[in-house]
């Protein structure tokens, strides 16, 4: 099996091009959990609930239910495939202050997860794994 680096659990700093990747709001309001991070640590901006920003991509995750946060997942996978020199640490997107169990998160990342500059948390990891791991079984 193949050996995965994970998101450590908790990010102070990070190298030249080392991206730290946080749920948030479309309004942009980083007031806590992994977005305040972003603010204080890595350049996010309030008021942009999307995207990149300084050392920070933000993942909306506040907007509704899973499949409205699927398009912004895709969207940060496509970054990272054209991004490859970049590292992103993604953290447990929507599974803080939005609610979400890494249950229901995890499977978007799914297409992340082969991406050899992608780091998930390793709870994000193992939900995929064993995601796969079924489906190869029937």
């Amino acid at each position: 099996m193949k050996n995965y680096n994970y998101t450590p659990k908790n990010i102070t700093s990070l190298g030249e091009d080392e991206v730290f990747v946080f749920g948030s709001n479309l309004q942009g309001c980083h007031a806590g959990g992994a977005a305040r991070t972003a603010v204080r640590l890595f350049g996010a901006k309030m008021g942009q609930g999307v995207g990149m920003q300084g050392q920070s991509y933000a993942i909306p995750t506040m907007q509704g239910g899973v499949e409205t946060i699927k398009p912004y997942v895709d969207d940060f996978i496509e970054l990272a495939r054209e991004w490859d020199q970049t590292t992103f640490y993604v953290t447990r997107v929507g599974c803080g202050i939005a609610g979400f169990s890494d249950e229901e998160i995890a499977p978007l990342f799914d297409k992340a997860l082969d991406l050899y500059n992608v780091r998930l948390p390793e709870s994000f990891v193992k939900i995929i794994l064993n995601l796969r791991k079924a489906r190869e079984s029937r």
